[in-house]
């Protein structure tokens, strides 16, 4: 493996004290706030601070699915990637470990990985500890990876398959030439290829197979009907092309997105077009945006709230119900959207 130079690691360090300052002046600005407020009613600092703490306790959802996206570094170059490769940290597997416990001992019941490529990272191997420790040491219901599919091998099923209740593959087009113009590609390697392939080792070491596919205006018109029939995955997640600023839209992102953006009429067309297909989850820019906990490399959750990230400080540092009352999760939506489902493969009575 490459070491990553040290102008990245210096940009990264920058970006970790820049997000930390901000989460730190944001926790002290509230606090002030509230003793200000005590101080009116005869309250002293210190007892207005562990009411702050308690309010914030009772009130801070609970992380029942998380995406832990411990890698943004990728091998395809997909336009509209709104977790670019920003930095290149990954967090050393025990520090990993720690995290999930936390998140376990909070209430998750599902975990899901991702990036970046979460098979980039020591060709999986790191993925796959992670995945078995969840399952086995955590005991949780549910363990998932999104992944491109490119650098996935059969061994990998034979040595973690157990421990892994679905697999997400993102296709965005079931033609070739299409795929090469979003990104969705790397040489000459057949992206289908790949997803069929996985579709049948899926099958043969029972996992869960499920598709993710991003609508955007080179697939807008296509009819993806009778291939995801044939490949028949337990979801199929549609999600309308979200921008998202700093990462695929403004100065300073890495992908410039705003020619992959699709209407919310068009959205709709395309999900018309496929109502006959009963697996099909739709998930517009209004349901996605807050919907989901968000965990980034540091294991900051992120808001998304106004079109941008914005992490809050690390569950490593401050604890799960500190950091993530920062994550802007509109719990309601989750639900609404349909993020609680069967999603345990020993609960899904599927025929292997």
């Amino acid at each position: 493996m490459m070491l990553p130079s040290l102008a990245e690691s210096l940009k990264a360090l920058l970006q970790l004290c820049i997000s930390t300052i901000h989460s730190i002046l944001a926790g002290v600005f509230s606090k002030v706030c509230f003793w200000n407020g005590g101080a009116k009613r005869g309250i002293n600092s210190s007892t207005a601070s562990e009411e702050l703490d308690q309010k914030r306790e009772q009130s801070a959802p609970i992380p029942t699915s998380v995406n832990y996206h411990f890698t943004r570094k990728c091998n395809y170059k997909c336009g509209f990637c709104f977790h670019t490769a920003k930095t290149s940290f990954v967090l050393p597997l025990e520090e990993a470990k720690r995290g999930l416990k936390l998140l376990k001992e909070d209430g998750m019941e599902k975990i899901n990985f991702s990036g970046g490529e979460p098979f980039l990272h020591e060709r999986g191997e790191f993925l796959g500890k992670m995945v078995q420790y969840c399952k086995v040491d955590l005991q949780l219901p549910s363990v998932s990876i999104v992944s491109n599919g490119s650098m996935i091998k059969e061994k990998w099923f034979q040595k973690y398959g157990d421990y892994l209740d679905i697999l997400a593959i993102s296709c965005d087009s079931f033609n070739e030439e299409t795929n090469q113009l979003i990104g969705r590609t790397q040489g000459r390697k057949s992206h289908l290829d790949s997803l069929y392939k996985i579709r049948s080792w899926c099958q043969q070491y029972k996992v869960a197979f499920k598709i993710n596919s991003v609508i955007n205006t080179f697939n807008i018109d296509e009819d993806m009907t009778d291939q995801i029939q044939q490949l028949d995955p337990v979801r199929w997640k549609v999600f309308q092309c979200l921008l998202i600023d700093g990462e695929n839209a403004g100065e300073t992102a890495l992908r410039e997105a705003e020619k992959f953006v699709i209407s919310d009429q068009q959205f709709q067309e395309f999900l018309g077009r496929h109502s006959r297909v009963s697996c099909l989850v739709p998930e517009s820019n209004e349901k996605m945006r807050n919907s989901y906990l968000i965990l980034d490399e540091y294991m900051r959750f992120l808001d998304c709230r106004d079109g941008s990230k914005h992490p809050s400080r690390s569950i490593l540092d401050v604890g799960v119900k500190e950091a993530i009352c920062f994550s802007g999760f509109d719990e309601k939506m989750f639900f609404q959207r349909g993020g609680k489902y069967v999603w345990s493969k020993a609960d899904m009575k599927l025929e292997w």
